[in-house]
């Protein structure tokens, strides 16, 4: 028998969660912007861009939201719509792979609609080379015939609003970057807004929730709506099956508990990635790689859903030489630090060997 932990349970159950709870993240979903809890720059900076808009009678600048996953930027896109009273179109950049598809999507488009674009830093070339004339002039080009004998014909689409989501601005090209009139960085939420998230989505979904059971479950929601929503839709199943349906701090332990998040909010792969890290590897440096095969997970689900939690908790720190396990990642899995600390920079020259080859 092995300690290690069953990495394929952990994914199922999290997959059926996020499947069989589409329609009530919908519900969830807030309507106007003096719904939307948080990211209270974003949003006054948002109102003053459609009030303006409005006023004038056109449609808004095009708008690119950043920020991680689960912070409300396709929720911030359907309030757009909202308030600006518009049809939203709603497709994402890995869908786009040719122009055509854009072309046509772009030429139903009615005057005032608003286009948003998910994962818009995957779009493909031929589509965003379109995209730059559709956002400037309302146009695009579109080509008839192959060859030497191949003609352009230029057409005319109705004025329309694009708003793109990015997890990686970085990855945006410049031109695609430049063309948004207004951009909105969406930034992790503190405990208390999580906890003001919660209330209102158990006003909604009926679920009797005490202010304590409430801060717990926020303080395990690494700063993220979605996942705060999502464990409280757990906790009340826990709540419903083995209490008497309501929420206190000791059914939300509990229940996190069964689920498998801890007192900071860590998953089951978050502190697999931890322990091959600190029992595997002594502590780091490894690259992302071999710690993803140490875990049997891909290299983009380690570096993109674990790691910036990690780092933001201060468990794990990006090297030059690969990812290194903190003293507080040593102490959380209830080991004491090694008197060799990887995280000096001595050990940063010389790294762990046979670990990059």
């Amino acid at each position: 028998m092995t300690d290690e932990p069953d990495f394929a349970d952990a994914d199922t159950l999290s997959a059926f969660a996020q499947n069989g709870d589409r329609d009530v993240e919908t519900t969830l979903r807030p309507r106007k912007l003096a719904d939307f809890v948080g990211q209270p720059r974003v949003r006054e900076q948002l109102e003053l861009v459609l009030e303006s808009a409005r006023r004038r009678g056109v449609p808004p600048d095009h708008v690119l939201l950043s920020g991680p996953p689960g912070l409300g930027k396709t929720s911030m896109s359907m309030i757009i719509a909202a308030e600006l009273d518009a049809a939203i179109r709603i497709t994402s950049g890995p869908a786009l792979e040719r122009a055509g598809d854009l072309a046509a999507m772009l030429s139903n488009l009615t005057e005032g609609d608003v286009l948003f674009i998910d994962e818009i830093h995957r779009i493909a070339r031929p589509a965003e080379e379109m995209l730059y004339l559709a956002m400037e002039d309302f146009r695009v080009d579109v080509v008839v015939g192959k060859g030497p004998g191949a003609t352009s014909i230029p057409l005319e689409i109705a004025p329309f609003t694009l708003v793109g989501a990015t997890t990686r601005s970085g990855a945006l090209t410049g031109p695609l970057r430049d063309r948004f009139g207004f951009t909105g960085h969406m930034e992790f939420y503190s405990a208390d807004e999580l906890s003001q998230v919660l209330r209102r989505s158990a006003t909604i979904l009926g679920i009797t929730l005490d202010a304590d059971g409430e801060a717990e479950i926020a303080r395990r929601s690494r700063g993220t709506p979605r996942i705060a929503n999502r464990l409280l839709r757990r906790v009340r199943d826990y709540a419903e099956v083995r209490s008497d349906g309501k929420v206190t701090l000791e059914v939300a332990r509990a229940a996190l508990e069964v689920y498998d998040v801890d007192e900071l909010g860590l998953d089951r792969l978050d502190r697999a990635v931890l322990t091959a890290l600190v029992k595997s590897f002594h502590g780091g440096p490894v690259g992302v790689a071999t710690l993803a095969v140490a875990v049997g997970e891909e290299s983009t689900t380690v570096e993109e859903v674990c790691e910036p939690y990690l780092v933001r908790a201060g468990m794990l720190a990006r090297t030059p030489r690969g990812r290194v396990a903190t003293p507080a990642a040593w102490e959380h899995l209830g080991l004491r630090p090694p008197t060799e600390v990887p995280w000096e920079a001595g050990r940063f020259d010389q790294g762990n060997p046979g670990l990059f080859g």
